[in-house]
């Protein structure tokens, strides 16, 4: 792990671990070298793995045992025949054999969830309405009810339960705050946990839909990621490591006003924020009141995507970014506010350094939370990203 991107966020500051490195974690290491190996490159022999990964045949052979036992790889039969000699049996991840709930937190009107296979096939979804004024105990409830729905569902071994929340999220899946859902101090990893009797990890939803575009899409490793729903989020990669700063709060880029003062009211209290220009809900008053007042859905669009460039525009500029991705309802951000998002960021940074950044939706992104889920058990359960 990059001493820049560590998993608090913090810079090493030359101060190294002074704890010895055991057996165990070479081992721990060594099992999920193999399992990641085998997610990105498919079925492989015993031998050809020790090739991929580096590691002795011998070492090799006890790791895939000791993975076969625990029934997170399998073998699949024998490999074909391409010279003299016993064709190698085949060993993989049981990819149709395990299944990971998923859930996405984000959603305009609804709680979303889904339960998948580790290829990211969605074999069952479910949804909670968001019900207009409801609660922090309420909104707790609802989500505890479409994860039992979808637990209910399963019907192979559960790896695990992947939570893409709005909000700041503690290391422990604490949702520290929340505006939008009304959340605050909400321990919804232990809550969740208790209640499935399966591990849980919860990320602030930003972040969740970086992880699955870098490690299901086709991400660069450095990468700034908005997530455009209910609320606002940012997410940064840099090597390919999640940045979430000291407090857990990096990316937090939806409550930051944009412009010289005024603008709509945002539900943290200040007004002209980017959510409140920009977030699913906000967008889609602004275009009610133009057609109502006889305004111009471009104008609307071509000025909500001018102030997310403006500020991306540091960002990218303060980090040499190529890859913006954002991630949210295509119908609205795709056209025109994407075009001006493009324009305003490259008028706003030096185009002779980032002459090739790009703002992009991603492939999938009405589920990219939910395939962010699936990718955060995956690196929690099994060390795959």
């Amino acid at each position: 792990m990059s001493s820049l991107a560590s998993s608090h966020g913090a810079l090493s500051r030359g101060v190294r671990d002074a704890r010895p490195v055991l057996p165990g974690h070479a081992r721990i290491h060594n099992l999920a070298l193999v399992q990641r190996e085998l997610f990105h490159a498919g079925a492989m022999s015993r031998a050809d793995l020790a090739r991929a990964t580096g590691l002795t045949r011998v070492t090799t052979s006890a790791l895939v045992g000791e993975l076969v036992d625990r029934g997170t790889v399998v073998e699949r039969g024998l490999r074909a025949p391409s010279g003299p000699g016993k064709p190698g049996v085949l060993v993989d991840l049981d990819r149709e054999g395990l299944q990971v709930i998923s859930l996405d937190l984000s959603g305009v009107d609804a709680y979303r969830g889904a339960l998948m296979d580790l290829t990211g096939k969605v074999l069952a979804r479910e949804e909670e309405p968001r019900r207009s004024g409801e609660s922090s105990r309420q909104a707790q409830e609802a989500v505890l009810a479409l994860a039992r729905r979808l637990r209910g569902r399963a019907d192979r071994r559960v790896l695990g339960v992947g939570v893409g929340s709005p909000g700041v999220i503690s290391d422990e899946g604490v949702v520290l705050a929340a505006p939008n859902i009304g959340w605050e101090g909400v321990p919804l990893r232990d809550l969740l946990q208790r209640d499935l009797e399966d591990p849980v990890v919860v990320r602030n939803d930003a972040n969740a839909a970086a992880l699955a575009e870098y490690t299901l899409g086709d991400a660069d490793p450095d990468l700034f990621l908005v997530r455009v729903g209910r609320g606002v989020g940012g997410a940064l990669m840099v090597r390919g490591e999640l940045v979430v700063g000291r407090y857990n709060a990096a990316g937090e880029i939806g409550h930051v006003p944009v412009g010289e003062g005024g603008g709509p009211p945002c539900a943290c209290g200040k007004r002209g924020c980017l959510e409140a220009w920009i977030s699913v809900p906000s967008l889609t008053r602004l275009l009610h009141e133009a057609d109502r007042d006889g305004g111009s859905a471009e104008d609307v669009l071509s000025g909500a995507g001018t102030r997310l460039g403006i500020m991306l525009a540091p960002i990218v500029g303060a980090l040499n970014l190529s890859d913006v991705v954002l991630a949210g309802p295509a119908d609205l951000l795709g056209g025109r506010f994407l075009d001006a998002a493009q324009e305003a960021l490259r008028s706003h940074i030096l185009g002779r350094f980032h002459t090739q950044v790009r703002i992009r939706l991603p492939e999938h992104s009405d589920d990219i939370v939910l395939r962010g889920g699936l990718v955060m058990v995956l690196e929690s359960e099994l060390g795959i990203s």
